[in-house]
């Protein structure tokens, strides 16, 4: 898959998105609830559930909405989408390490892999999804993947940190410097970036982003840059997992694209550029959609 097509149909429809109230679910989503190690997850779901089941995961600050311009794509292209509220996120911010047993102060990575597993297998134990994590919940997804590739269909990774260890030091300008801050101040400033709409997005979208961030529970946010300081190398056991991969990023990623493409190479992954940032699932939803919907169709028949 190469860098985008600026005159492709599904360029013009990406170009041509309106402001947009979040808030609002495209008609026929279905709202539910999923119970989970972790706590009730706030889930939606739009499709047919005998059809080849997709489950799109958001990041830190993120949720299930961040991809109500895909729901609808993906189901008219023949699958059951769902989507979920990570624990300490928006509607799932009731969900965390207090629900664990034992109960547990902090979040970590088997909190979050424990409950991608559970969502998993929710579809029944002969039905394997296609699963896309969106930045930090890529890091989740290769966890998971790694522990139970039998659930996995495909794996995509959008705008997914792609080195391991300390993760951020590659980022764009402010790399160097990452390496001091703590998790609590990693936290701060990206709320503080969200809150100054420093990369910025249209009003409707800035209304709902500072909504969510007000139920959003900050120690998760403060654990999760934590976590993504210190995350996993997974690139051999990712690669011998014989399924379609993908990694999915904006030319403008926080991350350069040259670490994207040696990541791709390095767990046997294709790759697709948007003309995006961090979020293409926002941005560029048709023309991420098409791409899925190519993945999905080299993937092994799941035997629905």
């Amino acid at each position: 898959m190469p860098i985008y097509d600026a005159l492709s149909p599904e360029a013009a429809l990406d170009a041509a998105i309106p402001d947009l109230d979040w808030t609002v679910l495209p008609d026929g989503v279905v709202r539910s609830g999923l119970e989970a190690p972790s706590g009730t997850l706030a889930t939606v779901s739009l499709g047919d559930p005998t059809h080849p089941r997709v489950l799109l995961v958001p990041g830190v600050t993120g949720s299930k909405e961040d991809f109500n311009l895909m729901l609808p794509l993906l189901a008219a292209g023949g699958c059951f989408v769902q989507s979920y509220d990570q624990a300490g996120q928006y509607e799932s911010a009731d969900a965390g390490p207090q629900h664990r047993h034992p109960p547990q102060r902090h979040y970590d990575y088997d909190l979050f892999v424990d409950d991608l597993i559970a969502v998993l297998e929710s579809a029944g134990p002969a039905a394997p999804s296609h699963v896309l994590g969106y930045s930090f919940a890529g890091t989740v997804a290769q966890l998971a993947m790694v522990r139970r590739p039998e659930l996995f269909a495909s794996l995509t990774l959008l705008s997914c940190p792609p080195e391991p260890g300390q993760g951020f030091r590659g980022v764009k300008r402010i790399g160097w410097i990452s390496g001091f801050a703590t998790g609590g101040v990693g936290a701060a400033l990206m709320t503080w970036g969200i809150r100054r709409n420093l990369v910025p997005v249209p009003p409707g979208r800035l209304r709902f982003v500072h909504d969510r961030l007000k139920v959003t529970d900050r120690g998760s946010v403060r654990d999760i840059i934590r976590m993504m300081k210190r995350a996993p190398d997974l690139r051999e056991e990712i690669r011998a997992i014989d399924i379609p991969k993908l990694i999915a990023v904006g030319e403008h990623d926080l991350w350069p694209l040259r670490l994207h493409h040696d990541f791709a190479r390095r767990i046997g992954a294709e790759v697709a550029v948007y003309p995006s940032g961090h979020s293409p699932c926002e941005t560029s939803p048709h023309q991420l959609s098409r791409d899925l919907l190519e993945l999905y169709s080299h993937a092994v028949d799941p035997g629905r």
